[in-house]
């Protein structure tokens, strides 16, 4: 099978996000500069009017609050036409799901119809389509770093907890320079960064700091969330 060239490489994690100008469903934004000083959840969806992506942005719309009280804005992409982009919004807002009613989504949903901002970040995979964006997810920090990327199937819709517990510990860590177990949740214990030396392990060990700290062994130990 012929590669396709027309694709650039796929930014990591630790990257500086692509920047970009686009127009959106709230304006034109530039990114990821109009974000600065704020963590962004930057996703796609494949396309408009479709079952899986429905339910993802009555989701998304209904979390909207619970994102900025985090100090994060949620952006949008697909690679469908504003118009649209603004009927499928409109229709959202009239329909009920599970405890999700007239949601009108305030967040911006990019218009991506020459592909530009799909390609920077990776978000056409030929595999699945060469014409519509993944489910992608990438989680870029106040200073325009990405943090976390997150591809999903076109048949399978997002865990949004999973998301946004993704913000708050990516939020933990930086503010109390630690690690999270697995399963963390807010007010958990947090993992302690590993010493550096022979001589620290073992005083790590033998005598344990009085702020709750424990060890299972030198290399794992925790401290109380506070």
């Amino acid at each position: 099978m012929e590669e396709n060239t027309n694709l650039t490489s796929l930014p990591l994690i630790g990257d500086k996000a692509p920047a970009f100008k686009a127009n959106t469903t709230k304006g034109e934004i530039d990114f990821p500069a109009d974000f600065k000083g704020k963590w962004v959840i930057l996703f796609s969806h494949p396309a408009d009017f479709t079952p899986v992506c429905t339910t993802e942005f009555m989701t998304f719309g209904s979390m909207h609050e619970e994102f900025r009280e985090l100090n994060t804005e949620l952006v949008g992409l697909s690679v469908d036409s504003l118009p649209a982009h603004i009927s499928w919004l409109r229709r959202i807002k009239e329909m009920e799901w599970k405890d999700k009613k007239h949601i009108e989504v305030q967040f911006p949903l990019i218009v991506d119809i020459s592909m530009e901002v799909s390609k920077k970040y990776g978000m056409i995979h030929p595999h699945q389509s060469g014409t519509s964006a993944v489910r992608a997810v990438f989680v870029i920090d106040p200073e325009g770093t990405i943090r976390t990327i997150l591809y999903y199937p076109q048949s399978t819709g997002r865990n949004f907890d999973e998301i946004k517990r993704i913000v708050q510990a990516l939020q933990k860590s930086d503010e109390a320079a630690c690690a999270t177990p697995a399963d963390w949740r807010p007010g958990d214990d947090v993992v302690v960064p590993i010493p550096g030396t022979v001589d620290g392990a073992k005083d790590r060990v033998d005598n344990p700091p009085s702020d709750g700290s424990y060890c299972l062994d030198w290399f794992l130990c925790f401290k109380p969330d506070k």
